[in-house]
């Protein structure tokens, strides 16, 4: 058999279904033998970054080791940013690309380049094949290191020469492996006595909750505590219904506010995610001196890695949150139930006032020109039917599209991380092709969207059902808040104008992209349009909308 063959092998025996990727000459062995695999799906991409997007949205939306091929150095280059944001998303992507014949190695042949050293600062593993030989322990080590905790990208460089080798080492497959132990009694006994005590709990609640398929157990410990939630800044998953009681949104992005926000809470327990992620500096401890500090994960190097804590506890976050949820019911006195409930009847007055003044500013906003955020995302939620997915890349629109499309469940709603934009519009590939049956609502700003445009085409190519919905305030709306931020934080003058940060002369014209690459497509200025539009858009198969909205200036 070839190398060719035991790469294909190697997929199957570990399930992966579906390649992304951007075809090259040095991919000729790839392409070539997919005729012989019907099992697995190519997904063209005309870009290798929205290749990798889409790899790394379909592994979170599908539960599936995703793969990605690439064209040599250039190409991997194209789609090192996206591959940041799978690692930062903790997402099992194989992301493999074509090299040069090696017998050319020392003579510096077109497009070849050091690809391990490329890939290296952004993968957990890089390693590039030297002989067919390698291929088959090579690809076993690349899906089991992809997905061993915290799972992230790998990178597998596949020269010519090798993929067209002879060899007698077959696929294999390291076969299951059980890897998590179970929470050990006395901490979940230790973590209960602190929870117990709190007056005032609060929880932090990374995406981890959501990859490990554990909301129903943290929602339950979190009504069972009264505890107030908050995510993530920058999340990629749904961990609690948009619209529970308990729900505050997301966690500050600056010391001094965190510092503030637990200045309430004489208890904080942070589960599963890399706590705390800022964006600006302040010179005070997040953690004010009163607060405890308890924190859960399914990683250990999460663990107290950025403040000490009073007690971690590692383990599998269905069973530890399940088991820590039961301990606390179990020993809970009186008077804590009491506390709790209490706790819980506030924070629905206080979601419920806070859910009425947002709907309070969509009925005050109705007949602005042009229209604001809350309105557009509002009027379109309640034209498109239920049951969509929402990946979102609204960035400062985000507030308003959570609290249009309300997503509860954890297949209800998908974002990109690490802070790279263009994640929206390629992502929602991947998530289209893990949930065929559902429509996507891939929710953009316009300066996001140009950095992934290429993925219209391939919606069109692969027939997915998805609604590109492109938020045009003709700026990139989140620098100037930025600058502003900025420019109060470091004494800069705050009446100077935004430089660079509009998107006009010329003004995009999405419309016609779209088309151009073969999807249908339509504009709206008016909720009465959107409500046209959003009819023609359900129809099936890609449909860009675009939402002329106010910016900035304009609001």
């Amino acid at each position: 058999m070839r190398g060719r063959h035991v790469f294909f092998d190697s997929l199957i025996a570990h399930g992966a279904d579906a390649i992304f990727g951007n075809p090259g000459t040095t991919e000729n062995p790839v392409l070539d033998t997919l005729a012989a695999y019907p099992g697995v799906r190519y997904v063209v991409a005309l870009h290798e970054g929205v290749a990798v997007c889409a790899a790394g949205h379909y592994a979170m939306a599908s539960g599936k080791t995703a793969i990605a091929n690439l064209h040599v150095a250039p190409g991997l280059g194209n789609a090192i940013g996206m591959m940041y944001g799978a690692l930062k998303a903790c997402v099992p992507v194989i992301v493999t690309a074509g090299q040069q014949d090696t017998r050319m190695r020392l003579r510096d042949p077109i497009l070849r380049h050091d690809l391990v050293a490329m890939a290296a600062p952004v993968v957990k593993w890089a390693v590039e094949a030297q002989s067919a030989d390698e291929i088959a322990p090579i690809m076993n080590r690349a899906f089991r290191i992809a997905n061993e905790g915290p799972p992230g990208p790998v990178f597998v460089g596949l020269p010519n020469n090798v993929m067209s080798a002879e060899t007698r080492i077959g696929a294999t497959s390291a076969g299951p492996l059980y890897c998590r132990n179970p929470p050990q009694s006395a901490a979940i006994d230790r973590l209960a006595t602190l929870l117990l005590g709190a007056r005032n709990p609060v929880i932090f609640a990374g995406d981890a909750i959501a990859a490990e398929g554990a909301n129903t157990s943290f929602t339950q410990l979190v009504e069972t505590l009264g505890a107030t939630v908050y995510t993530e800044l920058l999340r990629s998953r749904q961990v609690i219904a948009a619209r529970h009681p308990s729900l505050r949104g997301r966690i500050p992005i600056s010391a001094g506010e965190l510092h503030s926000l637990l200045s309430d809470h004489d208890v904080a327990l942070l589960i599963g995610g890399p706590f705390v992620e800022e964006i600006w500096f302040d010179p005070v401890n997040p953690i004010p001196a009163t607060t405890a500090v308890a924190q859960i994960d399914n990683v250990a190097g999460r663990l107290a890695y950025n403040y000490p804590v009073d007690i971690g506890v590692l383990g599998a976050l269905p069973q530890v949150l399940q088991a820590l949820e039961t301990a606390v019911s179990a020993r809970a006195p009186a008077a804590f139930r009491t506390a709790a409930a209490a706790r819980n009847s506030a924070h629905a007055a206080t979601k419920a006032a806070a859910l009425a003044k947002l709907d309070a500013a969509i009925e005050r906003a109705q007949s602005r020109i042009p229209m604001s955020p809350n309105v557009a995302l509002a009027t379109l939620a309640d034209a498109l039917p239920d049951d969509v997915i929402v990946v979102n890349e609204a960035i400062t629109a985000a507030s308003d599209l959570e609290h249009a499309f309300a997503p509860a469940g954890q297949t209800d709603f998908y974002m990109g991380r690490g802070g790279g934009i263009g994640q929206g519009i390629a992502g929602a590939l991947g998530v289209a092709l893990a949930h065929p049956r559902r429509l996507v609502v891939a929710v953009s700003g316009d300066g996001s969207a140009m950095y992934s445009i290429q993925a219209l085409w391939t919606a069109a190519h692969h027939g997915l059902n998805i609604v590109f919905v492109i938020l045009a305030n003709r700026e990139y709306r989140v620098l100037k808040h930025n600058l502003d931020t900025h420019r109060l934080r470091f004494g800069e003058n705050p009446e100077q104008p935004y430089p660079h940060m509009d998107l006009t002369s010329p003004t995009l014209q999405f419309v016609d992209l779209a088309r151009g690459m073969g999807v249908a497509a339509g504009s709206a200025t008016t909720p009465e349009e959107i409500r046209t539009q959003a009819a023609a858009a359900s129809r099936g198969g890609p449909y860009l909308l675009e939402l002329v909205i106010s910016g900035k200036e304009t609001a």
